[in-house]
């Protein structure tokens, strides 16, 4: 029986999430695991009651924003941010977890997983932030970057 990693497992989930976000730039999605156990999951988008950024545009396209920079001027959360909040909201000890994600956290989200007790990353996709990395390889967390599996062709 040819069974997947967890980590390959819970990161093909974390890309299902990923299908539900909202961001008209990249479709992020985050989940939050412990003892093989999904905890809480997240994914890129408006705040609750808002209109999503699909439906109203995109404040940094229009100002034309660089990726990885001027994370404050974007009406959405991001996935792990969410993640983070959905654990919070419902009372779930996230302390020693393993964050999911389809792409490499930006500082912003960095720093909440080292303040929550993360202790292990694992992403797929690249993001263009540096102090994100520097700052996750200050840290306590251990981060593991996998690669993306190729699809079966049929």
């Amino acid at each position: 029986m040819n069974r997947p990693s967890w980590d390959d497992y819970f990161m093909k989930i974390t890309e299902d999430v990923a299908e539900r976000a909202t961001c008209v730039k990249r479709s992020v999605g985050a989940i939050i695991v412990k003892d093989n156990r999904i905890l809480s999951t997240g994914y890129n988008g408006a705040p609750k009651g808002f209109k999503h950024c699909a439906e109203i545009g995109c404040i940094r396209q229009e100002m034309n924003v660089p990726s990885g920079q001027r994370h404050e001027l974007c009406r959405g959360l991001h996935a792990e941010q969410n993640a983070i909040i959905q654990a919070a909201v419902h009372g779930v000890e996230i302390s020693g977890g393993t964050m999911y994600c389809n792409y490499q956290p930006c500082v912003i989200c960095a720093k909440m997983m080292i303040n929550a007790g993360i202790q292990r990353l694992v992403f797929t996709g690249g993001y263009p932030d540096e102090l994100a990395v520097q700052m996750l390889g200050d840290s306590n967390i251990q981060v593991v970057r996998l690669q993306k599996k190729k699809e079966a062709v049929a």
